[in-house]
């Protein structure tokens, strides 16, 4: 009882992540710019490193952070014209070495500038309190209102580029906005494993997005369990844990897929 009152709060935070980030896992999927979580959330980590250094907590780091998911965004908002001039998928790597470049020259001003980069990649996710599982669920839930309501729009604009600058900006806003409080809570490391892993996972069975997402929950859930368990049971630190028991799901069910296509060529010839 005292392990599950302990873990309780962490593993409904990792339950609010999957879901929305398994969401907008697919649109990066359908979109081709699979790094694009990892570089925005690492400019997002531009604006934390900054609080950090000038000694900010609280509303002015969030303050930070808004700034750049806001800028951010703006950026990626231009992806597809940016596209027509050159390999997008190299332009948002350069965003993401650029930030990651960025955040270590202004850490290493910073006394304590060692840990406050491994909390910016990790999170604090195992300490997680009631309060701020709640005004996550809340934050979330308002930004997936406009998702539900033109859910076919949205996915018609990363499947076709069916929408204008608008459109493309919403998304985008909306997805830093979610990036700001994941990161602060989760760490880079751990919000890229939930945006990639189970809507990759789900793909592997089919494209129809509802079961994509059913499917990445489902093992998404099961291996933020085992990590959360195996973090506290041998004190390692937790988000490369539930990353590492997430990646070993998609590997696993990879192989198993791979297997059975295999036996089943070999029984037809």
């Amino acid at each position: 009882m005292e392990v599950l009152s302990f873990l309780i709060w962490p593993f409904a935070a990792c339950v609010l992540l999957i879901l929305i980030h398994a969401y907008f896992g697919i649109h990066i999927l359908e979109r081709g710019i699979i790094f694009v979580d990892l570089s925005l959330a690492q400019f997002v980590g531009v604006g934390i490193a900054l609080s950090f250094l000038f000694g900010y907590e609280g509303t002015e780091r969030y303050i930070f952070s808004i700034t750049f998911a806001l800028l951010g965004a703006f950026i990626l908002a231009f992806s597809r014209s940016i596209a027509k001039y050159t390999n997008i998928e190299a332009f948002i790597g350069v965003l993401y070495i650029f930030s990651f470049a960025a955040s270590i020259l202004i850490l290493d001003r910073s006394p304590h500038g060692l840990e406050e980069f491994k909390s910016i990649l990790n999170g604090n996710i195992i300490w997680v309190d009631p309060r701020s599982v709640f005004y996550t669920f809340i934050l979330y839930f308002i930004i997936a209102i406009p998702h539900i309501l033109f859910r076919k729009k949205f996915l018609a604009l990363s499947r076709n580029g069916d929408g204008g600058f608008l459109w493309e900006f919403l998304f985008f806003l909306s997805f830093a906005i979610v990036l700001v409080k994941s990161v602060q809570m989760a760490g880079i490391l751990q919000v890229f494993a939930f945006l990639i892993i189970p809507a990759l996972i789900g793909r592997l069975f089919t494209r129809e997005p509802l079961r994509v997402l059913i499917t990445g929950w489902l093992l998404g859930l099961c291996s933020s369990a085992f990590g959360l368990v195996a973090s506290y049971k041998w004190d390692l630190p937790v988000a490369p844990v539930i990353v590492a028991s997430l990646s070993m799901f998609f590997f696993l069910v990879l192989f198993m897929i791979v297997l059975f296509k295999r036996m089943n060529l070999s029984s037809n010839n």
